[in-house]
């Protein structure tokens, strides 16, 4: 079956960097487009980047332009995201989602996320 495991979250303060890792298995990873989304306390889950099947193209949200990376590497079946100059409003869940660029489909298989905390 389908496995999204992510990792790599933690506790960063304004400014600082983290970079959050996802594992895939139980599919064809390299056949498909993936994501990372977050929710934040009380809020509905938030698309925040994007990659192609191949890696060749990447989108982002607004918020999160020019700080965010995401990576990909079909070898290993794992996504990335690099994040810098984080900020208080990144706190949230963030997942991983299969089969995602641009968009949160209905129904799409989330991992359980990891917990991303940005204070002083």
């Amino acid at each position: 079956q389908v496995q999204l495991v992510e990792s790599g979250g933690g506790l960063a303060q304004p400014g600082g960097s983290l970079r959050l890792s996802c594992a895939a298995s139980g599919f064809a990873f390299g056949d498909y487009a993936m994501s990372w989304a977050r929710q934040a306390p009380g809020k509905e889950l938030e698309w925040v980047a994007g990659i192609q099947y191949d890696g060749r193209v990447t989108k982002y949200a607004d918020s999160v332009k020019d700080r965010f990376t995401i990576a990909r590497d079909n070898a290993k079946d794992t996504v990335t995201l690099q994040m810098n100059s984080l900020k208080p409003e990144d706190t949230a869940l963030y997942v991983c989602v299969k089969g995602s660029f641009s968009r949160i489909p209905p129904n799409a298989a989330l991992g359980r996320g990891t917990q991303v905390t940005v204070s002083s």
